[in-house]
């Protein structure tokens, strides 16, 4: 069925819970296997109808934020979704206290299990009302942002139609369209500071209810991060400062020097080549239709999969007034069809949408017919070396898109791929730091970020930009408001996609099918476990981003 075909209605939550309620005893009461086993797939699929809804109202809703009908939906599935949690929670509940659970964990493997654990850790009803608020914090964020219009050459245009003039290879007009885009948050510094202080003090009430110290161990558990640790990430923030920044400092003095300028600003830092980084050349069904051919050639497992999403027309990749930010791949479940959402702005952008959401859209539509909702998704870190991988798996096939400037592409995307590491950590660390200091002040947020900042990115120049000086760059980013301490998750899987790169240098075919075998494991395994029938050093090895500099060739 058609995107467009499939009809849409509002969960009806009191037949939902009655029902729900009903499995649960059934599964709780359950003399037989068979009735136990029964009554988990009732519940699986009362749960596949409800994100089934959430997904296609969401999409909807952010397809054109203007839409009043699916703007009340998004409230309403923001009250709604704390309580489906509840259920779904007493779902974890009963199933680790089957009469049957051995017989259970052999039927549906034993990370659904583990998830269980770990989700009851998360979620007591007396914070049902903290997470509403939660919810309606992370809209208003989302609210913000995609409505942004700025004044440009004369024109109001969104943030995503910005971007394309930031990436000008024209210095003036890349530091103007910076200047514009900086002025508009700057103008809503207090706001941005006020929703993030709220979300800070409220997931630390969250986490104090919970019997957590601070917000940092109870995301680690949403984030469901089962085989590594607070410090295992810290480790690998530690590896990036001795062995990447570094490299990054000479690949600065590079740029510069590329780039003829006497000193770098903060508008030229995603600008690698003098001439302008190369763009994709053709229109956006041209560049579907090139995409269509790469998948076709690169296996008949991806080719089957991009023909699926065209002939259900399950991407909408233009950018237009009253149209949510950024980038995204969702899953209804019910139709057993991913949906890729995009802003396409003219730039390689587009190709990394066609490659990246893509990755995770043919990881979704390979893991489509588990029977158990959690194993549609692995955990994030795993979610993003499908799209990372799959950007770097394209490589052959970039003359498609960028003709005779195909070979420049490769070197920018490796480039950015590399100098994008030391601002992930920066990210991640300053999360760290601000919910394990819930109490910090907005001025201290900013000069927290500052100092993060000049650890991992020193070269840094804002050209006397206040807003960006006092350390507000931080604010731009959705992750902190709405996904947080997912961000890392882009570092840990970058260097996983890096790995799956040199590999596909040496045997194309073999990178190829570890990386199919990882997409059809889904969620299945733990990240760690993934990694290991997929041929992937784990990224906290330190041995991992020392062999970074292997890729120093190819950005010379």
């Amino acid at each position: 069925m058609k995107f467009s075909e499939i009809p849409y209605q509002r969960p009806d939550l009191d037949m939902m819970k009655s029902e729900f309620e009903s499995a649960l005893k059934n599964l709780k009461d359950a003399q037989k296997l068979s009735k136990a086993v029964e009554a988990v797939k009732i519940i699986n699929n009362l749960r596949n109808n409800f994100h089934s809804a959430l997904s296609l109202a969401f999409i909807r809703y952010c397809i054109n934020t203007k839409d009043d009908f699916y703007a009340k939906e998004k409230d309403f599935y923001d009250e709604a979704l704390p309580q489906v949690e509840a259920l779904l929670f007493s779902f974890y509940e009963t199933l680790l206290e089957s009469r049957f659970k051995k017989e259970l964990e052999k039927i549906y493997k034993s990370q659904l299990f583990n998830i269980a654990r770990m989700t009851l850790r998360t979620f007591k009803p007396t914070i049902l009302e903290d997470l509403e608020r939660e919810n309606k914090l992370s809209t208003s964020y989302a609210g913000l942002v995609s409505s942004a219009q700025v004044e440009f050459d004369g024109r109001r245009i969104t943030l995503s139609q910005l971007r394309a003039y930031e990436l000008s290879p024209d210095r003036d007009t890349r530091k103007r369209a910076c200047e514009a885009r900086y002025e508009f948050f700057a103008k809503n510094e207090s706001r941005l500071d006020e929703i993030y202080d709220q979300l800070v003090k409220v997931r630390h009430e969250i986490a104090r209810k919970l019997g957590f110290e601070s917000f940092v161990p109870l995301a680690y558990l949403r984030l469901k991060r089962s085989d590594y640790t607070v410090e295992d990430v810290a480790k690998l923030r530690r590896s990036v400062k001795t062995k990447i920044v570094p490299l990054l400092q000479k690949l600065r003095e590079k740029q510069r020097e590329i780039l003829k300028i006497d000193k770098l600003k903060y508008y030229d830092m995603p600008i690698l080549l003098g001439e302008g980084d190369p763009r994709p050349v053709g229109t956006r069904s041209e560049l579907v239709e090139a995409a269509k051919v790469m998948y076709e050639q690169m296996s008949d497992a991806t080719g089957e999969f991009f023909n699926f999403m065209l002939a259900n027309e399950l991407m909408d990749l233009d950018s237009r007034e009253g149209k949510y930010p950024g980038g995204f791949c969702d899953f209804i479940a019910d139709h057993k069809s991913p949906f890729i959402f995009a802003n396409f702005n003219g730039t390689s952008h587009d190709v990394e949408v066609l490659t990246h959401e893509a990755g995770h859209a043919f990881q979704v539509y390979r893991s489509r017919n588990f029977e158990v909702p959690e194993y549609y998704w692995p955990t994030a870190e795993a979610c993003e070396i499908h799209s990372m991988g799959m950007e770097f798996l394209a490589w052959p096939w970039m003359e498609l898109f960028y003709r005779d400037r195909a070979e420049q592409a490769k070197l920018v995307h490796a480039w950015k791929a590399l100098n994008f590491v030391a601002y992930g950590v920066s990210i991640d660390e300053f999360q760290h730091m601000a919910y394990q200091n819930p109490d910090l002040t907005p001025q201290e947020r900013r000069k927290l970020w500052r100092q993060i900042e000049s650890k991992y990115m020193p070269e840094i120049d804002y050209d006397g930009i206040r807003y960006l000086e006092d350390g507000g760059l931080w604010q731009q980013q959705m992750h902190v408001y709405e996904s947080s301490f997912y961000y890392i998750d882009y570092v840990i899987a970058q260097f996983c996609a890096f790995q799956l790169l040199k590999r596909s240098f040496e045997d194309r075919a073999s990178t190829l099918q570890d990386y199919i075998k990882l997409c059809d494991l889904g969620g299945s395994l733990s990240f760690q476990q993934l990694l290991k029938v997929a041929n992937i050093q784990s990224p906290f090895d330190e041995s991992v981003a020392e062999s970074l500099g292997d890729l120093l060739p190819l950005l010379k």
